[in-house]
């Protein structure tokens, strides 16, 4: 219901038989680089062999991880519903689900958590045949559907809000200060949520959105806490970016100040949170300029591809799980599936 028909019915003709193509070609979907089918292929086998009994991957209340495990399978455009790996995109989901506390819904073990598994389940909601959802699991079916979950995340989520006087979110929905990297990932999952047709505060988005752009200040630079603040993020700066592409403040001054920030930026290394930073400029860049995309996206996969291992997975910070699903959504928007990666 989410996929652009004519975008699909390219990608699938050309789906792993075009070499790689200019830029120019890949930004009108009109093929997929092989560097970036071998990448997805191999991840995703390591993904699927890495997937723990009960589901998740790293474990239970590794909702974060889990979250954007299941992301990277649901953006290949394989039919999560009759594709190999059906079993995995099911089982995924069915872990999230399970994690949710029934009281507050509440995804543990931090916001960041909270943010991407809600996201995850809004890519897959309207995709996924819940009719068969909890086929063959030994642990029974729960009486929830993935927008009765969703709706309660959500509300924890504008709970959480109310009580922080900054307007944004931090590591706990009782923390009452904020920071821009976890209110950037809340704020994403609101959006998909919403996207996705279910209800979402607008006095919720309009909050989060004004704090992030009290943060961004006129040379592009994003703060972590507060407003004020010296040195520089590339992923900060992307993350208001992306977000304030993806609300449609397109006329805002701070989505101005950090796109120019990070376009001028196309060759940044970085060396404290790589994977963040790479997944959050994909969808940044592919947002606000297809040109530094274009060129950006080249570069990436190339790196990427030097970078993976023989059986398919990234090393890094926080395991070769969160890492190999983090390089696989970096090259993601070369397929254009999820609705979220719609170019607005």
């Amino acid at each position: 219901m989410f996929f652009k028909l004519s975008v699909l019915l390219i990608l699938l003709s050309c789906h792993g038989i075009l070499p790689c193509l200019q830029a120019a070609d890949i930004s009108l979907g009109k093929g997929i680089p092989v560097e970036v089918e071998t990448i997805y292929n191999r991840g995703l086998a390591y993904l699927s062999q890495a997937q723990q009994p009960d589901g998740s991957w790293r474990g239970p209340n590794e909702n974060g991880v889990t979250g954007l495990c299941l992301l990277a399978f649901l953006s290949s455009g394989e039919d999560p519903n009759f594709g190999r790996y059906r079993h995995n995109v099911r089982a995924g989901v069915r872990a999230i689900l399970r994690s949710q506390d029934t009281e507050t819904g509440y995804f543990p073990g931090s916001m960041y958590h909270h943010a991407f598994a809600m996201l995850a389940l809004a890519e897959a909601y309207g995709a996924l045949d819940e009719s068969t959802l909890w086929d063959g699991d030994p642990n029974g079916r729960l009486d929830i559907t993935l927008a009765e979950s969703l709706q309660a995340a959500i509300r924890l989520t504008a709970v959480a809000q109310r009580n922080n006087s900054q307007g944004g979110w931090r590591y706990m929905p009782e923390s009452e200060d904020a920071d821009t990297s976890v209110t950037g990932g809340v704020l994403m999952a609101l959006l998909a949520c919403k996207n996705a047709g279910l209800r979402v505060p607008e006095p919720t988005i309009a909050k989060a959105i004004s704090y992030l752009e009290r943060s961004t200040q006129e040379s592009g630079y994003v703060a972590y806490i507060g407003t004020g603040g010296s040195g520089q993020s590339v992923a900060r700066s992307a993350i208001v970016t992306l977000v304030l592409n993806i609300s449609q403040r397109f006329e805002s001054e701070a989505l101005a100040n950090a796109r120019n920030h990070i376009v001028k930026r196309l060759d940044h290394v970085e060396s404290a949170h790589p994977a963040y930073y790479r997944y959050y400029m994909a969808q940044a860049l592919f947002q606000a300029d297809a040109d530094s995309w274009e060129t950006w996206n080249g570069q990436v996969i190339r790196e990427l591809i030097s970078m993976q291992k023989a059986d398919g997975q990234f090393n890094g910070s926080y395991g070769p799980e969160y890492c190999t699903a983090m390089a696989l959504l970096t090259v993601a928007l070369n397929y254009r599936y999820l609705p979220i990666y719609e170019r607005n």
